[in-house]
């Protein structure tokens, strides 16, 4: 029951710490990605940024930006912010989105002493406002995107006790009933 218990730790971790980037059709937006190591030396660091095909989107190896590998779909596109790295921030710009573009971005973090990866949820919203301006459908969606967010992280946080309660009473029985196997009609077993 405590591998269980560790599983399910660890797969609710990847599920509800997804962050998700709201975009625009025509739009940019900007994918968060940083390790919490500052003073880093860049020619240790490799940076992979994968869509959800597993797609090359950018690379930074050993420091450097690489579009060697990168899907043609993302050329001219997809960019980082290279006075940053050392900071440890990895984050990619994406310009001129389209709907093609939405669903999860990971960002692979290694460097000698450590490995993490990041997952980011784009989600493409049809834009019908010029130069910046919002349209007052895109207001009135706003607050609704936001509070689908917090429904979301309630869901999840439930789910998380209710599956920790089941988890207890499971071994709560578990334990009981192994305490009363030597028992077979009042006498010890042997």
């Amino acid at each position: 029951s405590c591998c269980f218990i560790c599983a399910f730790f660890v797969l609710i971790n990847k599920v509800c710490l997804q962050v998700p980037v709201e975009g625009f059709i025509g739009g940019s937006v900007v994918l968060p990605c940083s390790s919490a190591e500052h003073d880093l030396k860049l020619q240790d660091i490799n940076v992979l940024w994968r869509d959800k095909g597993s797609e090359t989107v950018y690379d930074i190896i050993k420091g450097k930006d690489s579009v060697e590998r990168q899907d043609p779909r993302y050329k001219n596109r997809a960019e980082t912010f290279p006075e940053e790295y050392e900071r440890g921030n990895f984050s990619l710009k994406l310009i001129n989105l389209n709907h093609t573009d939405a669903g999860e971005f990971n960002c692979f973090i290694t460097h000698s002493s450590d490995s993490k990866q990041e997952t980011v949820w784009l989600f493409i919203n049809d834009s019908t406002a010029e130069k910046g301006n919002k349209s007052t459908k895109q207001e009135n969606q706003e607050p609704g995107t936001q509070s689908d967010w917090i429904t979301i992280v309630l869901i999840c946080v439930c789910t998380i006790f209710i599956l920790l309660f089941a988890v207890f009473i499971a071994c709560f029985i578990i334990r009981r009933i192994r305490t009363q196997a030597p028992y077979i009609g009042g006498t010890v077993a042997n």
